[in-house]
């Protein structure tokens, strides 16, 4: 326990700020190859045994261990999903974080898969149905569909009303949520990867 100013003062100097009641975070990895002369983003169709998300389309990446920068678990997952090691993977640097509202922080990082890394490649079966390729200059001139739709605060029963101060009715602030999609040949891009898909997209197109 932390009760003196100067233990506290120090405990903030040494500690690095993260999301706030973040339960876990998870490092991406947004590869870029380079196919016939062009870049593509290279994206996965998670395997249909899975318990979470079967047969969605994603990045690879996973859940930081203790002690993982965001840089060293993409790199890793990515490994352990398609066989491509960490040398074969030139690293650009990374894109903004999402902050989800699930109470978890995923950070993607951008990076350039070399030829012998590609030509290596062997998805895992069990994580992964298959790999598929989107040609940057169309992520660039094809406008992602947007949906939107709110989140509604439902508090639980119980909940102290009269111990806060406020009404039963109390106007809670509701959330809002945008979700891009990314139609590519029968396939859809879309949720947090659609997210990041727009971000890279967003960084290509800035100017300077």
């Amino acid at each position: 326990m932390r009760s003196d100013l100067t233990s506290l003062e120090h405990a903030l100097k040494v500690r690095v700020p993260g999301l706030m009641d973040s339960r876990r975070s998870y490092g991406v990895l947004v590869p870029l190859v380079e196919r016939d002369g062009e870049l593509h983003l290279l994206y996965e169709v998670r395997a249909k045994t899975l318990r979470r998300q079967p047969g969605e389309v994603c990045f690879p990446g996973g859940r930081m261990e203790g002690g993982e920068t965001p840089e060293e678990c993409a790199l890793r997952e990515t490994f352990e999903e398609l066989s491509i090691p960490p040398e074969h993977v030139r690293l650009l640097g990374r894109l903004d974080f999402i902050a989800h509202r699930a109470n978890f922080l995923m950070q993607p990082v951008l990076g350039l898969v070399d030829g012998l890394g590609l030509a290596g490649m062997r998805p895992s079966p069990a994580e992964v149905e298959e790999v598929f390729f989107v040609p940057l200059s169309h992520l660039l001139e094809a406008e992602p569909i947007e949906y939107d739709y709110d989140l509604i605060p439902a508090p639980a029963e119980g909940f102290p009303y009269e111990l806060i101060g406020i009404p039963r009715d109390y106007k809670w602030q509701l959330g809002h949520e945008n979700v891009p999609v990314y139609p590519w040949q029968g396939r859809a891009i879309w949720g947090l990867t659609g997210r990041i898909t727009r971000e890279l997209i967003r960084i290509c197109k800035a100017p300077g």
